[in-house]
């Protein structure tokens, strides 16, 4: 970028120069602006990665532009080219452009949003892509990205373009009406409309393939990141835990597309940005075509002049319309956050019965849950309501604007037409210009609803990322280097491990787990068992002291209920491995040894598990797949309390002869299970509700 801005800078230098020779105040201010162009584009590389690609492009075309504008007027234009002179507007917008990029980095929302944006165009690692008919190449995804960016705004600056000559062809078209001028007209249609028309229509076209391409590779890229930091070390976990952010199904799934496209409903990042970029380059377009179409106007109905009044008329126009919208539109916002919440909460309301309907029954409590549905459902009816009543306002003063805004230019140039100073094609021309100005200016008026969406999708994303940070920075348990090798003991030395709340359920732990001695663990219920088994596997996170695990030790916990995935039985067996990760008859093994045979058959059959297999076979399961993984370290949170003591007792004899390289550690509360461990743990509580690890004899 600074390469960039010493070009700029030389090139406002030398049209400095060339200004001042031919006192031209037009060139001297793109001097000027260039100058400060140059001093923006220096400091980019302070701003967002994402508005980084638009100060770049217009600092380019700023030299591109001016330099070829400069060629028209030291008179090098070629006459046969002069019908597509570039405007003396055109050098000047496109480095205002690049000065207001550089300005708007550090507004607060515009912070918020490409700090979401930019982790996509600063990503690393390469990718695949294809244009048609050429083959495949190589590419990394960020200058895959950025490409594509670049190609989108050229693309929408030239339909700007295309809709500034085609003012340019209504003016004379209607003027040879006005004449009744036959060849003109015909010649204008076929020669002028008729082209401009069609590469218009294959510019949309092509825009729409490579944005939708550009959209969808964003999409998958920030929805992978969003997941993998949900994922990573057990942050979705602890956010669980700590009660962060709602609904994050509904975050990574909707809002991530809504965060950039803004899906079916309304407009996201990608689309705000480039309508903003087209409507800021009709602005200025039109702005001066506007001023100079009607430098020569006065007051209506007096000889009082008015320099550009129509443009005037515009901007007071657009800017009470959007003062109005605002005010009648502000809480639209939270309506729309607290919207998107009470959905999700429907929908996981409606999930969580679909998993758990057996229960449901068997407690006949169907009239219970019609009643929670329904509660939430009207929270659903209650904020669609107060949207209702906000947009029908805005609606009613947004209808009333639009219906206003075609005939206005119409209503102040009527006087200067009707006294013959201006012809019907200029009367035209002036209204499309005047259309054009009012429509850029009323951008946040005639999007208010989408922005007002976009916003809420905004502050659920950066919530969701704050609840991912505050999750992934949550101290606890130390884990150092352990010194010893595989097999070898794990120590708990001083552990105080609390509850989110900050109580504390188990105080100064110091305990000592040898390899191959199989533990039990009784105590209480809330005494801290279980909570104490997933601070030693390391998905605990609140608590001090420190838990030394031999190096490289593989530990695998199955919890009283296991997770079971929908999908085929092998692969439920297999997780989280991947379904092949074992050979069939070694999963076919393990399902005879956990005492199923009857699923053995059933391999490939895809189901919801879940739900089809009882409690007792759940758990079974989940043995199996401890028989796969051979860990050397299982810890077996009541993870047989649904089977009878028959059952369990065979479980057990399998564990230990199949698994005699695993240390077994148990939570569990049947007199049975002294019997088969060779030590034996309680955790006491004591008065505060705390509890105390305390070593109890096992009978020999």
């Amino acid at each position: 970028m600074h390469v960039l801005a010493a070009i700029v800078a030389i090139f406002s230098v030398i049209t400095a120069a060339i200004g001042a020779k031919h006192g031209d105040g037009i060139i001297l201010l793109l001097a000027a602006t260039g100058l400060l162009c140059a001093y923006t584009t220096f400091e980019t590389p302070k701003i967002s990665s994402f508005l980084r690609i638009f100060a770049a492009i217009f600092a380019v075309e700023t030299v591109v532009f001016g330099v070829v504008f400069l060629i028209a007027q030291v008179g090098l234009w070629p006459d046969s080219l002069q019908d597509y002179a570039l405007p003396e507007s055109l050098p000047l917008t496109v480095a205002i452009f690049a000065i207001l990029v550089y300005a708007i980095s550090f507004i607060p929302v515009v912070r918020q949003m490409t700090r979401i944006g930019d982790r996509y165009f600063d990503a690393p690692g390469r990718t695949t892509a294809r244009i048609k008919p050429f083959p495949s190449f190589g590419i990394e995804e960020r200058k895959l990205a950025i490409a594509m960016i670049v190609f989108l705004v050229v693309i929408n600056q030239a339909q700007v373009g295309m809709q500034l000559r085609l003012s340019f062809f209504s003016r004379d078209w209607f003027n040879a009406i006005q004449n009744k001028d036959q060849a003109t007209f015909w010649s204008q249609l076929f020669t002028v409309f008729t082209p401009w028309a069609f590469i218009y229509i294959a510019s949309a076209i092509l825009e729409f393939v490579v944005a939708s391409t550009l959209i969808i590779r964003w999409r998958r890229w920030l929805t992978e990141d969003y997941v993998g930091r949900w994922l990573d070390r057990h942050t979705h976990y602890r956010m669980s835990l700590e009660g962060g952010a709602d609904n994050p199904d509904q975050r990574i799934s909707e809002d991530v597309n809504r965060f950039i496209n803004g899906g079916q409903e309304g407009y996201g990042i990608y689309t705000f940005s480039i309508l903003l970029i087209s409507n800021l380059s009709s602005l200025v377009s039109f702005a001066i075509l506007l001023w100079v179409l009607s430098a020569n106007f006065t007051l209506p109905y007096t000889t009082i002049a008015f320099p550009g009044f129509l443009f005037w008329v515009a901007l007071i126009y657009a800017g009470i319309g959007t003062w109005i919208t605002h005010l009648i539109g502000r809480s639209l916002v939270q309506l729309s956050f607290a919207r998107q919440r009470y959905e999700a909460d429907f929908r996981f309301s409606l999930a969580r019965l679909r998993e758990y309907a057996e229960q449901v029954a068997l407690l006949k409590g169907e009239n219970s849950e019609k009643h929670s549905l329904r509660e939430r459902f009207a929270a659903i009816i209650g904020n669609y309501f107060q949207i209702v009543a906000v947009r029908k306002n805005l609606i009613g003063f947004t209808s009333s604007y639009g219906q206003l805004s075609p005939i206005i230019p119409y209503i102040v140039a009527a006087p200067f037409y009707f006294a013959g100073k201006i012809t019907l094609g200029v009367m035209t021309q002036t209204a499309r210009a005047f259309g054009s100005v009012n429509e850029a200016l009323t951008f946040f008026v005639n999007y208010y609803v989408s922005l007002a969406d976009f916003k809420a999708v905004l502050d659920r994303l950066t919530s969701f990322d704050g609840s991912i940070e505050a999750a992934q920075a949550q101290g606890g348990l130390a884990a150092p280097p352990a010194a010893t090798g595989a097999g070898e003991h794990i120590g708990l030395d001083t552990v105080t491990v609390r509850l989110p709340d900050g109580r504390v359920i188990v105080r100064d732990a110091t305990l000592r787990l040898g390899a191959q001695e199989s533990t039990l663990v009784t105590g209480p219920s809330g005494s801290g068992k279980s909570t104490l088994l997933r601070a030693i596997s390391g998905i605990w996170p609140f608590g001090e002291g420190a838990v030394t695990k031999p190096a490289g030790a593989k530990v695998m916990l199955l919890p009283q209920k296991p997770y079971i995935p929908i999908g085929t039985l092998l692969a439920a067996v297999t997780y989280p491995a991947a379904p092949d990760s074992y050979r069939e008859e070694a999963v076919r093994a393990a399902l005879l040894s956990a005492k199923l045979p009857e699923l053995i058959d059933q391999l490939h059959v895809a189901d919801n598990w879940g739900q089809r297999l009882s409690g007792g076979e759940q758990q079974r399961l989940a043995v199996a797949r401890a028989l796969l993984a051979k860990p050397d370290w299982l810890f077996l949170d009541e993870a047989t309390a649904a089977m009878d003591e028959t059952m369990e007792s065979n479980i057990y004899e399998v564990l230990f002869k199949e698994l005699r390289a695993t240390t077994i550690v148990s939570i569990g509360h049947r007199s049975s299970l002294l019997d088969i461990h060779q030590r034996h743990i309680e955790l006491e509580p004591e008065g505060d509700g705390a509890s105390r690890i305390a070593e109890k004899t096992v009978a020999a």
